[in-house]
């Protein structure tokens, strides 16, 4: 007798479930915020307008500059006062300027990413209290030290020179140029440094192979910092130069000014161009400059 084989029944599948889809996240930056806008709207006004009447009056005479409302564009611009500031020994006086400025960013530079990393590197009581009494520097104004830096330069000889503008200026960048450093070689992992010991790296090495290529946004910003108080110094090249060999940008503005009246179109062209060189810096670098100052205080 034969047994039949019956089929089995076949597996009713299931559909599977839909993927579920991941709850989309709000973009609060996406919602309107007047108050914001009109706050920076307001602020925008207040860094452009100067701007623009400075601009209007290097292009107007004399005349126009001291009788019409400054924010009136100028009826018949001329380039008579930048023609003027270029005829009366500008390009010496960018030379100077750029020759101190570069000066300082080299000496902050060499001097405040070393101090940086030993800040950072040696965890010891010694080290941090030596860190803190460096950074006293902050608290101290340049105005309360120029009558003994006066006394020190002569007796250096450099009294008139450009190392009497550069030596001063860079000492006086470097405690806010090491506070910002600090913060941003915080940032570096301490496991890349024990991985680089372990290959028998030197602390050199490590310096210049690990923390000087992670820390450029830190050093972009030192180098914008020192640069701007380079470039906009006053007192100490008022105080420490006397000729017009050494004279620099800041005090070729005195050019303009006499006991009879100072001719305002002329002044204001040569501050035009006198900014146009650090600004064209700052485009550069603004991204590098922002990320550093947001790595200002470590993690």
């Amino acid at each position: 007798m034969s047994h039949t084989t019956l089929p089995r029944p076949a597996k009713t599948v299931e559909p599977a479930d839909p993927p579920r889809q991941a709850p989309r996240r709000r973009h609060w930056s996406r919602r309107p915020n007047p108050v914001a806008g009109l706050g920076a709207t307001l602020w925008l006004l207040v860094v452009l307008v100067p701007i623009y009447a400075m601009l209007s009056a290097s292009l107007t005479d004399q005349e126009q500059a001291l009788t019409e409302n400054p924010l009136r564009p100028p009826t018949n611009p001329t380039l008579d006062n930048y023609n003027t500031v270029l005829d009366s020994g500008f390009g010496h006086l960018l030379v100077n300027t750029a020759i101190v400025a570069v000066a300082v960013v080299a000496l902050v530079l060499l001097l405040s990413v070393p101090l940086a990393y030993v800040a950072v590197r040696t965890r010891t009581r010694w080290s941090g209290a030596a860190f803190r009494l460096f950074l006293l520097g902050v608290a101290i104004p340049a105005q309360a030290v120029v009558v003994p830096l006066y006394l020190l330069i002569s007796e250096l000889g450099l009294y008139d020179t450009l190392p009497a503008v550069i030596l001063p200026t860079a000492a006086f960048a470097m405690p806010v140029s090491v506070l910002i450093l600090t913060g941003t070689l915080r940032d570096i992992s301490e496991e890349l440094y024990e991985a680089m010991a372990l290959d028998g790296a030197s602390p050199l090495r490590m310096l210049l192979q690990l923390t000087v290529p992670l820390a450029k946004g830190g050093i972009s910003t030192v180098v914008i910092y020192s640069a701007l108080q380079a470039w906009n110094g006053f007192l100490f090249p008022l105080i420490f130069t006397q000729s017009d060999g050494p004279r620099v940008l800041t005090l070729g503005l005195f050019n303009y000014v006499s006991q009879f009246g100072v001719n305002i179109p002329a002044l204001l062209a040569s501050v035009v161009l006198s900014g146009v060189p650090i600004f064209v810096v700052y485009l550069l670098a603004r991204r590098a400059l922002v990320n550093g100052l947001m790595g200002v205080g470590g993690k």
